[in-house]
């Protein structure tokens, strides 16, 4: 039996797993312990954890032990949402460990990765895509949480330390200066406008083109599959919005407005208080960085205040 190493830390498997050499023979000597299909895997580059596809049907992802985390709570989401979306997600084919080592074998969706077709669709297919984004949320969303409701933090711990840690977060990423006194009101405002103990919802916090699948659909493209549920949390609806308003809308109202639609909005909703709200999370997000993923190139040259930045990304007038 091919071993696996005990790797403490995040950093120490990130750095070990850029040799392939390392850690392949382990990963087919666990598929074929399994009888699955071990001979010419795809190895899947991009992602946190070791992931490779084993023929056309299967793919095999194995979670270091610093990141059992993520192995619990992808789990725990596919089984959650197992025929609930109008979608596919992968179904858990067998899962187990070796070394301390977990992975899942899973089922390997069709489609095209959304950040191949993306930049290449008509403003018109963005437009239907952003919609369909905001329905499969909005789906997501109505499953029921399940063990879910154990992953920790909380949401009301988990905003805690977002708040806690936002202005030096922000300030090392290079936010201007100019916007700091403006932030602070922000994450003082928080606790009001966030509600910190609404019932949660299945949060991914990563609706973004290399997390979904297309498909091609008469002249154009459409929503063809939904995976990685490493980092889900359970918490507040709107923390979901965040990742197609910042990599996808780019500030252009019928992206916006359906986006904001397919998740359920009314246009009577689709207000300031909203905005707001949209606005104070994306500071508070887990992976919050505006000055490097917020696709309006140069925002913090056009918009003065962090208000300015707020109608850029969510332009109400013209919704």
């Amino acid at each position: 039996m091919t071993g696996l190493p005990l790797l403490e830390t995040g950093q120490a498997f990130a750095a070990w797993r850029t040799d392939t050499a390392r850690w392949l023979p382990a990963a087919l000597d666990i598929a074929r312990s399994h009888g699955l299909p071990a001979g010419n895997p795809h190895i899947f580059a991009t992602g946190t954890n070791l992931v490779l596809g084993l023929g056309p049907d299967l793919v095999l992802k194995i979670f270091p032990p610093a990141l059992r985390s993520q192995f619990v709570s992808e789990r725990a989401t596919l089984k959650q949402l197992r025929g609930r979306l109008d979608i596919p997600t992968p179904e858990i084919v067998l899962e187990g460990e070796r070394d301390q080592w977990p992975y899942l074998a899973m089922t390997r969706l069709s489609g095209t990765l959304g950040s191949e077709i993306w930049p290449f669709l008509t403003e018109s297919w963005k437009e239907t895509v952003l919609r369909q984004i905001g329905e499969t949320i909005a789906q997501v969303q109505r499953a029921p949480i399940g063990e879910l409701a154990l992953i920790e933090p909380g949401w009301a711990e988990f905003m805690s330390r977002q708040i806690a840690g936002c202005r030096a977060r922000q300030i090392r990423l290079g936010l201007p200066e100019k916007y700091w006194d403006e932030l602070d009101a922000l994450i003082a405002a928080t606790p009001a406008l966030i509600p910190m103990n609404a019932a949660p919802v299945i949060l991914t916090g990563e609706y973004i083109p290399e997390n979904f699948l297309l498909e091609p659909a008469g002249d154009g493209w459409r929503l063809a599959g939904l995976f990685d549920f490493g980092d889900v949390l359970a918490g507040w609806g709107e923390y979901d919005l965040l990742g197609p308003s910042a990599f996808m809308t780019e500030g252009r109202p019928g992206r916006v407005r359906n986006l904001l639609q397919g998740f359920g909005y009314s246009p009577a909703e689709i207000d300031p208080a909203l905005t707001r709200r949209l606005l104070t999370l994306t500071f508070l997000h887990r992976a919050s960085d505006p000055m490097s993923k917020i696709a309006i190139p140069d925002w913090h040259e056009k918009a003065a205040t962090l208000a300015e930045l707020e109608g850029m990304l969510w332009p109400l007038d013209a919704i």
